[in-house]
């Protein structure tokens, strides 16, 4: 009886972890707008542009990384059958 408990309460904080690590994650998220482009004297507009190319080529890396592991897979897959 004893391992049941362990390993359920194990389940409960893995679980209650989870949760609270998703919501503090998704608190940024609510910011509709995190670099105020509009304004012309403080430089906020570069700011902008170098967050946007940055989230452009982080998503492209992204891409590609994924693709290359989906390749691999196939690969192996096909060498394996």
């Amino acid at each position: 009886m004893r391992p049941m408990r362990t390993r359920l309460a194990r389940i409960v904080a893995a679980t209650v972890l989870g949760t609270g690590l998703l919501a503090v994650a998704a608190g940024p998220v609510g910011a509709q707008q995190l670099v105020d482009a509009g304004s012309r004297d403080n430089g906020s507009g570069a700011i902008a542009f170098i967050a946007f190319a940055l989230m452009v080529f982080a998503i492209g890396f992204a891409l590609f990384f994924m693709d290359r592991v989906r390749r691999r897979r196939e690969e192996e897959r096909s060498r394996s059958s």
